[in-house]
């Protein structure tokens, strides 16, 4: 499995917003299972199954939401997704 490299600028505005919001995890070419699994558990404290089938529905679906909760909690596992190479977006 590989995930693209596609990130989303969130500005300062959306931040400060406490609307619930959906961190985003798409399919690429470029990460494998490992490495995904890896920053799961890393970064969005994932046990190691539920890591695994986060990546194996991101590799049959495309996307899967990862966690949700609010913009100001999400936009930091987001970045740190994403400085891995990983395709994270935080979505309404």
């Amino acid at each position: 499995m590989r995930f693209a490299t596609e990130t989303q600028e969130i500005t300062d505005e959306q931040v400060e917003t406490a609307e619930p919001v959906a961190l985003m995890l798409y399919n690429d070419d470029e990460n494998t299972f490992d490495h995904v699994i890896d920053s799961l558990i890393d970064i969005c404290r994932h046990s190691s199954e539920q890591a695994e089938q986060v990546a194996w529905i991101v590799h049959t679906k495309g996307k899967c939401d990862v966690k949700h909760g609010e913009l100001e909690k999400l936009h930091p596992l987001c970045k740190q997704l994403q400085q891995r190479g990983l395709a994270a977006v935080i979505e309404p």
